[in-house]
């Protein structure tokens, strides 16, 4: 059973379904930061992740009646930013790795439980691959699970939970030696 989302924004929602520029102009201010947020995570251009945002909003605003309420405004929002996202770094012709599990052994890792400089590790985020650092943003930073990965970018469950693996332990390894962690 479909259970429709009691969105907060429906009033808003409404009238930018009937072309209000002012109401589509109120919902870009309340969902843009979030939405460049997850675009700059993606294609890791502040330039290029603004325009992204953009036409994603556009993209949105010209879709409005295609939003049914099964999900919150900003998760579906959300969706149409990664996809926008995810176009430019096709358009730079970015190759994720196919692997197979069978033959790979990565060993996972886990971030010990200190606080983090988070500045350090942004820096070292930005710094991973494009297929790196897509997955583990999507997974990490967006909550998608493997299986939503694999879908959205068009790869098998195992090539993204190897990406993931493979992103951590890049990071593990880009992060050896800095002051990454406090000890408070």
């Amino acid at each position: 059973m479909n259970k429709l989302y009691k969105n907060i924004h429906q009033d808003i929602i409404d009238r930018c379904r009937e072309g209000d520029e002012k109401a589509q102009f109120q919902m870009y201010k309340l969902y843009y930061k979030a939405m460049y947020s997850v675009s700059l995570r993606i294609v890791n251009d502040a330039m290029e992740a603004e325009d992204v945002m953009q036409e994603a909003f556009l993209s949105a605003f010209k879709k409005m009646n295609t939003y049914k309420g099964e999900v919150s405004f900003g998760a579906w929002l959300k969706k149409i930013v990664v996809n926008r996202s995810l176009d430019y770094l096709k358009k730079r012709k970015v190759q994720l790795e196919e692997i197979d599990e069978r033959t790979t052994q990565i060993e996972d890792y886990q971030m010990p439980t200190h606080e983090i400089n988070a500045e350090v590790l942004k820096a070292a985020i930005q710094n991973l691959s494009d297929g790196y650092r897509v997955v583990l943003s999507l997974y990490l930073i967006e909550g998608y699970d493997h299986e939503e990965i694999s879908q959205i970018l068009n790869i098998s469950n195992s090539a993204s939970r190897t990406q993931l693996l493979r992103a951590k332990n890049k990071l593990r390894d880009m992060l050896k030696g800095k002051e990454v962690f406090s000890y408070n």
